[in-house]
């Protein structure tokens, strides 16, 4: 068969086939699954270095595989999957269209460059893409193109909270997004408690979101409350 089959790239895959199940509840309007997706995405993608790096044997030929499909699955995943987010959230106007491509261009940018630097490396198992200080903090060139699994779907919950500004910030922070990925300064990376945070933190933006859309389903009710806060 073509290609490598062994648990080190489970959860790239996983990565990948959420994305994709995310577009397709996007495209029949079930926005808000599609952002539990995203947020899936980003989880597996969390995960997915730690697990392929616990496999000490791997050959080189089994590295690069892996450089290679991580990329892949993050340019679909955290490229195109957000472009499709944000086009049926407002963003489908001739100017939502030009951020839009600009923003997947510079995410596959990124990407394609930080393979090469990995080529560059012999494939060892550190990533060309963190830089280490002497103090053992470990810092991005740039802003990695997975934080947009942490942010779409924090911003997707002060969507009722902004009203008609929501468009407008959306375009702002996807602006932002592809500006900070072909920049070149030091953007923190989480350590594992930190990491931690930012998946409860995310957790429970997609449980919010979750209980919205079952609501104006009226798959569940709650307190009028409650309601008026959704």
């Amino acid at each position: 068969m073509v290609g490598f089959y062994n648990y080190t790239v489970i959860l790239t895959y996983m990565s990948l086939v959420s994305s994709i199940t995310g577009m397709f509840f996007t495209f029949t309007g079930h926005l808000s699954i599609g952002i539990l997706c995203l947020a899936l995405s980003g989880l597996f993608d969390a995960f997915d270095g730690k697990v392929a790096r616990s496999k000490k044997d791997r050959t080189m030929d089994e590295k690069r595989f892996g450089i290679q499909i991580d990329s892949l699955c993050d340019l679909v995943s955290f490229g195109v999957f957000p472009v499709v987010l944000c086009w049926y959230s407002g963003m489908n106007t001739p100017f939502g269209m030009v951020i839009l491509a600009l923003y997947c261009l510079a995410g596959m940018i990124r990407l394609a460059y930080y393979n090469v630097l990995e080529e560059k490396k012999n494939n060892d198992d550190d990533d060309a893409e963190v830089i280490e200080q002497p103090d053992g903090r470990k810092y991005f060139h740039g802003m990695p193109i997975t934080a947009i699994s942490v942010g779409l779907p924090i911003i997707y919950v002060t969507s009722p909270l902004l009203g008609s500004s929501f468009p407008i910030l959306l375009h702002g922070i996807m602006i932002l997004a592809m500006i900070l990925f072909i920049t070149d300064f030091r953007f923190p990376k989480p350590t594992t408690k930190e990491l931690m945070v930012i998946i409860v933190i995310v957790a429970v933006a997609v449980v919010w979101l979750m209980i919205r859309y079952m609501v104006r389903r009226h798959i569940i009710t709650i307190p009028y409350f409650i309601s008026l806060l959704l």
